[in-house]
């Protein structure tokens, strides 16, 4: 019997949109299931009066922060250091820690993550993120462009490089699942779809430096894919070479 992972969602209500919600917690079912879901603010005010919807339909508990400091939410005050550490404390315990934040999140809190995922990346509910007369007009992604741009990304390429080769088998192939992992474990919060991309494998063939190999290990079992970063012409002519060719 398959075991999921048990979770516990901690919300810093004061600086995350209520709307995205639901987003969220479908994104936190990939890794698990949430049997904790809180959202911490100072709920005596006005300010956040647009979670109550949120509260209720998501099953998330209210925990009262209240505002100590002049000038300063509740929740920046109390949870801004306080999470980065609680993150490091959850790491050191041996437990996994997935955080959630938009671009403008401290890079502290972001290294203390295994994996970061940013609000940006994730698939808003048109009709609570835009009204219904905008999300009409909303045009899907344009791959080619995004292809484009990853094609001339140089940082990205050599990020994907190194990652492979450290993945990589005797022949230079490497399973993409252990290229994302280790991607990870360097760079919390590293995301396909920052580029364009819903999977790692799309963003792999994308940058077309790299050959790919799909092998099903067994009848049932999923495909997986493996890559190698493309030999150069002139390297494929060397290994047709016979050694007797190749002396000087």
């Amino acid at each position: 019997m398959e075991t999921t992972a048990k979770l516990a969602v901690l919300i810093d209500a004061d600086n995350a949109q209520p709307t995205a919600a639901p987003a969220l917690l479908a994104e936190v079912a990939k890794y698990g299931t949430a049997f904790v879901r809180r959202a911490y603010g100072d709920w005596t005010g006005t300010s956040l009066k647009g979670w109550k919807n949120q509260l209720l339909t998501q099953s998330i508990q209210p925990i009262q922060q209240f505002a100590y400091t002049q000038g300063k939410n509740a929740t920046d005050t109390a949870i801004d250091s306080d999470f980065t550490r609680l993150a490091a404390r959850i790491r050191e315990s041996g437990l996994v820690v997935y955080g959630f934040g938009e671009h403008k999140t401290p890079k502290p809190f972001v290294s203390a993550c295994d994996k970061f995922i940013y609000f940006e990346n994730l698939a808003y509910d048109e009709q609570l993120a835009v009204p219904q007369e905008s999300a009409a007009i909303v045009e899907p992604l344009d791959q080619e462009a995004s292809s484009s741009t990853v094609k001339s990304d140089i940082p990205l390429e050599r990020l994907l490089r190194m990652a492979v080769e450290a993945a990589s088998d005797d022949e230079g192939w490497a399973n993409l699942a252990k290229v994302g992992a280790h991607i990870t474990r360097q760079f919390p919060d590293f995301d396909p779809r920052s580029f364009g991309y819903l999977k790692l494998s799309d963003l792999v063939i994308a940058t077309g430096v790299f050959d790919i190999d799909r092998r099903c290990p067994g009848e049932g079992k999923a495909t997986v894919i493996y890559a190698r970063a493309k030999r150069s012409k002139h390297v494929n002519d060397a290994r047709m070479t016979s050694p007797s060719e190749t002396l000087i």
